[in-house]
């Protein structure tokens, strides 16, 4: 993967992205707990957005790659993601996080296949294995250092400043991709 600048490219990008995602990790039922009351609230947003997911995934499969541009489709899919995490600042009701879940499951569909999709098209013959554990083991990485971050970030300043970091993060990893 030394020469292939593509696929380190991608992987930087979206390691910084799972970095952000994980951040909030094992944080989300706390951060709930201050807008709604009880454990439903929990299973509830995180199926609608698990349900927003598969269905904009379903239409995606059905017309993506007739739409081509899958780096386009990755960078809307951050950026969505940054916009759904940045509204969650200002979240304060269980109507408004399940808007934000189903922005979020968009974002989710039309970033997971297009990243996939791209990383397939940049791997080097012979070294499909060695790749794909390269990216398994940086974002692994990944989310163990923001899962410990996530947790001094809302500990220290409060989950307003882990959204907005969160948000930057997304847009640093669509910033990177865009130039690369």
């Amino acid at each position: 993967m030394a020469h292939n600048l593509p696929l380190r490219m991608l992987f930087l990008s979206n390691s910084m992205f799972v970095f952000a995602t994980a951040l909030l990790g094992p944080l989300y039922a706390v951060y709930l707990e201050g807008i709604s009351q009880g454990v439903l609230a929990v299973s509830l947003t995180w199926s609608v957005f698990l349900c927003s997911s598969v269905l904009f995934t379903l239409i995606l499969s059905r017309i993506g790659d007739r739409l081509g541009h899958k780096r386009r489709l990755l960078m809307a899919g951050f950026l969505l993601r940054a916009i759904g995490w940045g509204l969650l600042i200002f979240a304060t009701s269980l109507w408004w996080v399940i808007i934000v879940q189903i922005i979020l499951g968009l974002g989710d569909a039309l970033g997971g296949p297009s990243f996939d999709a791209m990383v397939a098209e940049h791997l080097d013959n012979g070294k499909h294995i060695q790749e794909y554990a390269d990216w398994k083991l940086l974002s692994s990485f990944s989310m163990a250092g923001g899962t410990l971050v996530g947790g001094f970030v809302a500990y220290a300043l409060g989950f307003g400043w882990l959204f907005g970091t969160m948000s930057i993060l997304a847009l640093a990893a669509w910033g990177i991709l865009r130039r690369s």
